[in-house]
């Protein structure tokens, strides 16, 4: 018998798939009332789950997609080849959102999803290296074709350094213990494998830290994946260029699936739905207007269905906002 990978479609369970889609879906409108073709921009397309979705509901979208993972651009392709008149697919990170649009001739969007973090793809292709509940290559680059890999990280940094990520991107309250761990040990022989290090980290966390926080090795493989992939760096420049890419009436939509992420974010959403008006001016000018408004009351959470459909939504956490004034130019 012999293992054949399973469709796309049933590898790939989309998180808060219909509550996203429902957010869009006035951008489009919008867009429709206005006598334009709908554009949405997928910009962290995965397996493709959400897209195909989109594409089926609204028959006249064109959808951009963006990936940094060539290996999902190629199974999101197959997935939206029916729908491969309407679709782009762009190898690129999402913080370059708006050099994607002006490369395709595309001025303003109506719609941006954003699903963060690690995708159902990389986790369960175990070569990979993002997951700590079994042996592989200590990779952890979403784009597999350029930059350091976690086995750079652990084996090349400074034990400050070290300190520094497992605490700052795992807040890992052992970083300390795991940073010195690892370079005791790298000093014997090199890291190669995701076994190798979580064997170290075991040696160091305590048992009882298992029953709060979970696999001992979790918070440090968050960390790394971090750091290896840029990936709070990449969106605090992404979210910002994403709503500059709104055409007015136009929605984003944002999952994130812990805190660091969810701060940047609810940071540049807050700052934008806010008058910029000086502290007891009489008059708010046009230019002091907040350019966006907040569709969510703080963050949303999946419901216990949605967790039933896909475990993997159980930490997201989902954030939208509509585009309601254009920036002046300067």
């Amino acid at each position: 018998m012999t293992d054949q990978p399973k469709p796309t479609s049933e590898r790939h369970v989309p998180v808060l798939r219909d509550r996203c889609i429902n957010l869009l879906a006035p951008g489009f409108e919008a867009a429709r009332l206005r006598g334009e073709t709908p554009i949405a921009v997928d910009a962290t397309l995965g397996m493709g789950g959400h897209s195909e979705a989109m594409l089926q509901r609204f028959p006249d979208l064109h959808l951009i997609g963006i990936d940094r993972d060539e290996e999902a651009l190629a199974l999101a392709g197959e997935r939206l080849a029916p729908c491969a008149a309407r679709t782009d697919l762009v190898h690129a990170v999402y913080d370059e959102i708006q050099d994607v649009l002006a490369d395709l001739g595309v001025a303003k969007v109506h719609g941006i999803l954003m699903d963060l973090g690690v995708s159902s793809l990389q986790l369960d292709e175990r070569e990979r290296g993002f997951a700590y509940s079994f042996d592989a290559p200590l990779d952890m680059r979403m784009d597999t074709s350029r930059g350091q890999t976690a086995a750079d990280v652990v084996n090349t940094y400074s034990e400050e350094d070290l300190v520094r990520i497992i605490r700052k991107w795992g807040e890992e309250k052992f970083a300390g213990r795991i940073a010195n761990r690892i370079v005791a040990a790298r000093a014997v022989k090199e890291f190669t494998t995701t076994g190798e290090l979580v064997e170290q980290i075991r040696s160091v966390v305590p048992a009882s830290a298992a029953k709060s926080g979970g696999h001992p090795a979790k918070r440090t493989f968050q960390a790394l994946r971090i750091e290896v992939n840029e990936e709070l760096d990449v969106l605090e420049r992404a979210v910002p260029a994403a709503v500059e890419s709104l055409a007015l009436g136009g929605r984003i939509v944002v999952m994130s699936y812990h805190s660091l992420e969810d701060k940047i974010v609810k940071g540049v959403f807050q700052s934008r739905s806010k008058s910029s008006a000086p502290l007891g001016f009489p008059v708010e000018l046009e230019e002091h207007k907040p350019e966006l408004k907040t569709l969510t009351k703080g963050t949303e959470v999946p419901t216990a269905v949605e967790i039933a459909e896909n475990p993997r939504a159980a930490s997201a956490r989902l954030r939208a906002a509509e585009r309601i004034r254009a920036r002046r130019a300067a």
